[in-house]
């Protein structure tokens, strides 16, 4: 294997938020080759197989997964190609050429019912086909990369870009007279560039293996999200108008797929390793609210 940030770092999943964040803030000495779905889908094995020898990587950040949490109780072949099937076909690849995996997973591995913030060690118990799947995914990885993979569960991503509840709620908030948000589920909002850094700094460091936790300081609801949302914004002129945002209980709010009600995640010793903590939730969420009003 190449040195340490000296080299190449191949992105599955480049068109996801988390993929455009690593494309965004790749530092020097690492050229990163961004592969959408067009470009790798993780599910073709032969694909995989070819990309992985033609480009050679030092380093491949999986960040291609099924995210859809609600679809994928209805579509548990595809959740179950993505991010198991998928999340195999790479570490196979990855193992092909001598190149490290860092694969991303999910804090709905577990069920939220301890009530207070989850080690990396601690036991799992997923409560939806998205969190089965990734969980399997996790398994599969650390199986074939024989225990040399580094899995990295985040929470609650968000980003300027598209495509998260940053962006829903500022659109519900420009089209309603009120919204109403659920109060009982407790995490980490996390903002994609925030995991994205940590993640080059995970890379040049190889000895750091194994299952890691990393999101933004703090902990909220998706209440107390959607509430300092609009506060930002107002702050910023991104809306014009404030309006009320209600708490409502999940079983106001029915899903198809059971979310966990507590998944904070104990990042401790995620931060000790890399000798630097997350910032709060809040100030990273100032930062995205105000690159929206740069546009």
């Amino acid at each position: 294997m190449s040195s340490p940030g000296d080299g190449t770092a191949l992105i599955t999943g480049a068109e996801g938020q988390l993929g455009l964040e690593l494309q965004a803030t790749a530092p020097a000495g690492w050229r990163a080759i961004p592969c959408d779905r067009d470009a790798l889908d993780v599910t073709d094995e032969r694909v995989v197989q070819d990309v992985f020898q033609r480009e050679r990587p030092v380093v491949v950040f999986n960040a291609a997964a099924y995210t859809d949490v609600d679809s994928a109780e209805s579509e548990p072949e595809r959740a179950q190609a993505v991010n198991v099937t998928g999340a195999s076909n790479v570490a196979t690849a990855a193992r092909g050429v001598g190149a490290r995996v860092v694969h991303i997973s999910t804090d709905f591995v577990f069920d939220g019912r301890r009530g207070r913030p989850y080690g990396p060690r601690d036991r799992t118990n997923p409560l939806s086909v998205y969190g089965r799947t990734k969980r399997q995914g996790e398994r599969e990885v650390a199986r074939i990369s024989r225990g040399s993979a580094l899995i990295v569960r985040t929470a609650w991503l968000y980003s300027a870009h598209p495509g998260n509840f940053a962006h829903t709620m500022l659109r519900l908030m420009r089209e309603r007279e009120r919204v109403s948000v659920v109060s009982d589920q407790i995490g980490t909002p996390t903002w994609a560039r925030s995991l994205a850094d940590m993640l080059w700094a995970a890379a040049d460091m190889p000895t750091l293996r194994g299952i890691h936790h990393w999101t933004d300081a703090g902990v909220a609801s998706w209440y107390d999200f959607a509430v300092a949302i609009q506060e930002e914004a107002l702050r910023v002129g991104v809306l014009d108008r404030g309006i009320p945002v209600l708490p409502i209980t999940t079983p106001e709010y029915p899903t198809r797929a059971t979310r966990p009600s507590f998944s904070v995640l104990d990042k401790t010793a995620t931060w000790a390793a890399l000798g630097r903590a997350a910032q709060h939730w809040r100030v990273n969420l100032r930062h995205v609210i105000e690159s929206l009003r740069r546009g």
